[in-house]
């Protein structure tokens, strides 16, 4: 991750505050699953994407997260400041927005959680007939492109395509959204020309991503804010592995995700509490569905049909 985390005691939390309070023209509070999160800042480009990006929620309503996005010329880009007990963040000199949304998405899952027992998913959560796929990638590996290739099918609905929450009732794990509009890369449509309306329409920044609304693409109907997970997707990109799908027994998915940092690089706290936590939940999630691993090595087509085998193959 190009940004670095500190953790800061409430003490230095509030001196911050102090410190960065002139800045801040622009006061949002939005809902993340639940959790209302304050986004503080003087940029207005920051505000609207934001705006765009979540829900809103009663400005009466007292905060769970606090995210300062701001500015200061004595000290270094992107760093990211965290007191873990009032749970605010500082994002002094951030500006890539992707980084933005994910900080606000991990300070409502950082209260999530310890407190609810409701867990992040750094993964795009589809549905299929009423059944969720959860795919799981690190960096290049192809998440958000086969994630949407799944979307060019009229049977498939999205829950999220970046992040989602999770949490276990039983003996299933239902699986929610959190996000009004998507964050999506321009080169979208390159690689799907079935995006390119889509694309034509949006405003994008100068790292060729912005906030759209999927509905103008795929239909309002085609989004949904829950489903039951039915079955992980664990993507990479291996050309030394000649084996382009494998299902893989829990304790092996398990280590994988483990040894990948959950394949989420927005985590704010770490340390052996949160690992608990969170190996717990992933230990659970793979004890009640099946996990496979694809290969992402050849064409994007060629790799959708090896997805979509696996997919139908398993009856989802």
């Amino acid at each position: 991750m190009a940004y670095s985390v500190k953790l800061i005691s409430i003490e230095e939390k509030a001196a911050l505050a102090e410190k960065y309070s002139p800045q801040v023209k622009y006061e949002v509070k939005s809902e993340i699953y639940g959790c209302c999160v304050k986004l503080l800042t003087g940029s207005a480009e920051v505000k609207d994407r934001w705006e765009e990006n979540f829900y809103f929620i009663s400005q009466n309503i007292r905060s769970h997260a606090r995210l300062y996005v701001v500015e200061d010329p004595n000290e270094w880009d992107d760093q990211v400041l965290y007191d873990p007990q009032s749970k605010t963040a500082f994002l002094v000199n951030v500006g890539y927005y992707g980084w933005i949304k994910s900080l606000a998405l991990s300070a409502a899952g950082d209260v999530l959680e310890d407190e609810h027992g409701i867990y992040s998913v750094h993964g795009a959560c589809l549905d299929l007939r009423g059944r969720g796929l959860c795919i799981l990638g690190g960096s290049g590996a192809g998440k958000t492109t086969h994630t949407y290739g799944l979307l060019r099918r009229s049977e498939t609905r999205v829950v999220s395509d970046d992040w989602f929450y999770a949490r276990i009732y039983g003996d299933d794990v239902l699986a929610y959204g959190s996000e009004k509009n998507f964050y999506i890369r321009a080169e979208l449509s390159e690689i799907w020309k079935e995006f390119s309306g889509l694309i034509d329409h949006a405003l994008f920044d100068e790292e060729g991503r912005g906030v759209v609304d999927l509905r103008l693409a795929i239909g309002k109907g085609r989004i949904l804010p829950l489903t039951t997970l039915g079955m992980v997707i664990i993507l990479k990109r291996d050309p030394e592995d000649e084996k382009v799908t494998r299902r893989l027994e829990a304790a092996e998915a398990l280590r994988i995700l483990e040894e990948n940092g959950y394949y989420n690089p927005h985590l704010l706290v770490k340390g052996e509490f949160k690992r608990g936590l969170r190996s717990g939940f992933f230990e659970a999630l793979f004890s009640r569905v099946p996990v496979f691993l694809v290969n992402t090595v050849r064409t994007p087509e060629e790799s959708q049909g090896e997805i979509w085998k696996v997919i139908s193959e398993e009856g989802l």
